[in-house]
């Protein structure tokens, strides 16, 4: 029975719309720089970032601020950079290129090579994240935002997420928040160069930001080259005293060479080279992403607000990935199977938030909703060209999130938090076989409801205890439907369950200096959780289906302190841990037993320890330390844990900063991602090799 190949999705081929797009947002930031009457004045406060605390420490459970200001004192090449002291989180690249794997409190773990579902990622507010549910034609770049906002598990639902890992909020800079010019370089090892320009006007009524990026590199390994360009622009207007709104323009044309995975005995002998049959393959993973996007928020009067946006994306992908498998017939080789991806993905969706606060209560209301729908197919694959068409793809996919919530302050030290999700979910695949005429066409509708009750109390000005229970749900993805175990128009059921969270965080000033915390325990019971297994008829190929039962569980603890140095007050100690322990596990399954679920460390710890002085000035070490993981279901192929050091040392002035990282210090060899299979092979080739010793510098300036 043919199936799909692992790694095989969907396609691109170039973005012809990007030099129009950058005249739009050209011409709307000069026409806006000709009525400026004010100069923005950019400071070190973010008063959306103020608010944005606040937010956090009214939610009862797990969620990280990351500040993009903090993140960009070091080497930014990808969104693991970015979320890499995010407790909870494990998100690796194969190479170091864009290509991430990422799974929060144990999503994802089974597909760490396609579709990466479980964790919902938003812009502004607005969805990025197919209707499906999936992931894996595009990742935000991270120096694309100002800030992002991760809510880990069910404290996703005030963005109407109820997936097991939880949403991503990614929130873009303004003309209001910017300088008038900014530009930036950095680069370094294994050929990185990237480049970026912003431009900033802001007015009395209007304001615009464009922002044009580059980055090529050549990578650590054989067959790793990148070239991606990119376009971010957003343009906004104050309609009146109470009502702004804002447009945005994105255009990405992202070209991945893929190196392919390798053995064990191919690491040995050389970790650098690509992988079997990625050179003669021409393996790549190209994507070319044009998305428009309105948001309009109405603050009706001090205690009402409406937000209300729509969004359009679409994406082309392009990406050979099999190459021709021979087998002897009749005394000659024929061509048994290969595979190219040739797709269009197109995603609208649409979001409505209305806030009213009314006494000792704060109520939210919510819709999401995502329309889907991926058209193409696969082909033959001929080093890297279409050489027939094997299959024609016909997919779609709808999801209504709609939520409530409310924030009740019983007491000055008490807030509860009540609220309930209805997510209404559609799924169809039309997957033509072109040779036999033979049509799959599982289809399925899905529903839940899914309550949260939850409270913060707070321990004064130094922090608060929280806690809530929380039911998850989560449909299947168009992939995941596509690759199901019987090959047939059976579908699969969607993943529910209940999670339990208790935690604290807070900041407590000292002579001197002070520390802050942020640390959650989790448990949650999973059922019918879909995972995709080796087909052991055809390795390398994935069979997707429902597991009765599974654990997820861990604690996740972030913790940074500052400690002055001498009575001066301009020297200070900075150490930073983010700590992650994890507990996921098949429960009493007639198969694997108890067996651990694969791809995740037991625990994983990343840290830093900087001095800093009050000119801008830091220099310390970094370290990683992760545990051993598994690569198979069945627990018998075991990934060893690693610790790597790393240094990094900058200056942040008023107008210019600059920063210097160096990465693995001892050029220790470790495995950064792999894949995953039923029962792996001891000589099988999923392995992805870390990042040798790598040094990189940057430098950015304002205007």
């Amino acid at each position: 029975m043919e199936r799909k190949h692992l790694h095989a999705r969907t396609a691109p081929s170039r973005v012809s719309a990007g030099f129009s797009l950058l005249a739009l947002a050209c011409a709307c930031a000069q026409a806006e720089e000709a009525a400026v009457l004010e100069t923005v004045e950019v400071t070190g406060t973010n008063p959306s970032l103020e608010v944005e605390r606040v937010e956090v420490a009214l939610t009862p459970g797990g969620v990280s601020l990351i500040d993009m200001e903090r993140v960009r004192e070091g080497s930014v090449s990808n969104l693991a950079d970015m979320l890499r002291y995010v407790p909870g989180v494990w998100s690796a690249s194969a190479t170091g290129n864009d290509g991430v794997f990422m799974s929060s409190r144990g999503s994802n773990l089974d597909a760490v090579d396609y579709d990466m579902n479980g964790i919902k990622l938003l812009q502004d507010g607005l969805p990025v994240t197919a209707a499906d549910g999936n992931n894996h034609n595009r990742m935000i770049d991270p120096l694309s935002a100002r800030y992002a906002v991760f809510a880990r598990g069910a404290n996703a639902q005030k963005y109407g997420a109820s997936t097991l890992g939880g949403a991503v909020n990614f929130i873009s800079p303004s003309g209001r928040d910017s300088a008038p010019l900014t530009l930036s370089l950095s680069g370094g090892s294994h050929g990185l160069l990237q480049a970026r320009a912003t431009a900033a006007a802001s007015g009395e009524t209007l304001d615009a930001l464009v922002t044009l990026e580059g980055k090529e590199r050549d990578g650590y390994r054989e067959h790793d080259l990148q070239s991606r360009q990119g376009l971010y622009a957003n343009v906004g207007a104050r309609l009146s005293s109470g009502i702004d709104t804002r447009f945005y323009v994105t255009a990405v044309q992202n070209d991945q060479e893929l190196a392919g995975a390798l053995s064990r005995e191919h690491i040995a002998a050389d970790p650098d080279q690509a992988g079997p049959n990625a050179i003669s393959g021409h393996f790549q993973y190209n994507v070319d992403t044009v998305r428009f996007a309105n948001k309009t928020v109405w603050r009706i009067d001090e205690n009402r607000s409406l937000e209300m946006g729509l969004a359009y994306e679409d994406q082309e992908l392009y990406h050979p990935i099999v190459d021709k498998i021979m087998v002897p017939i009749g005394g000659q080789l024929v061509e048994v199977f290969s595979l190219l991806i040739d797709t269009q993905q197109r995603d609208a969706s649409a979001m409505l938030r209305y806030q009213h606060a009314v006494g000792e209560h704060n109520w939210l209301f919510g819709i999401n909703y995502g329309d889907n729908s991926v058209t193409g197919g696969n082909y033959r694959n001929d080093g890297g060209k279409r050489n027939g068409q094997s299959n024609e793809i016909d997919n779609s996919a709808n999801t209504l999130e709609a939520f409530a919530m409310d924030r009740w302050q019983l007491n000055s030290d008490l807030t509860l938090i009540a609220g309930a999700q209805l997510v209404s979910a559609k799924r169809e695949i039309r997957d033509l076989n072109l040779s036999s005429g033979t049509l799959r066409n599982p289809r399925a509708d899905y529903s839940s409801i899914n309550p949260r009750l939850g409270f913060v109390y707070s321990l004064g000005e130094n922090g608060s205890l929280f806690a809530n229970v929380s039911r998850l749900f989560e449909a299947p993805t168009s992939y995941q439907l596509e690759d199901e175990v019987s090959a047939s128009d059976e579908t699969l059921e969607g993943m529910h369950g209940q999670v339990l969270e208790v935690g604290s965080r807070g900041q407590r000033e000292f002579d001197g200096g002070s520390w802050n915390w942020d640390a959650s325990l989790y448990y949650a019971q999973i059922r019918d959780e879909i995972l995709s297994v080796d087909d052991p008829d055809a390795p390398g190929t994935s069979l997707s289906s429902n597991i009765d039962r599974s654990l997820h569980a861990g604690l996740e603890a972030l913790v940074s302190a500052s400690f002055a140095i001498g009575d001066s007050g301009a020297l200070s100690l900075a150490p930073l841990l983010s700590l992650s322990l994890n507990h996921f596990r098949f429960d009493d399954d007639t198969v694997y037993g108890d067996n651990q679920l694969p791809a995740a460390p037991e625990y994983a710890a990343r840290a830093e320890f900087l001095y800093r002085h009050s000119s801008g000035f830091y220099f310390g070490p970094t370290l990683d330390v992760v545990g051993e993981r598994y690569a198979d279901f069945s627990n018998t192929y075991t990934v060893d844990g690693y610790g790597i050091w790393g240094l990094r040392a900058g200056l942040n002035a008023a107008k210019w900063r600059v920063f210097a990282e160096m990465k693995n210090l001892t050029d220790k060899e470790y495995i950064a991602r792999h894949s995953v299979r039923d029962i792996a092979a001891v000589d099988a080739a999923i392995l992805h090799p870390g990042e040798p010793l790598s040094a990189y510098a940057g430098v950015e300036w304002q205007f």
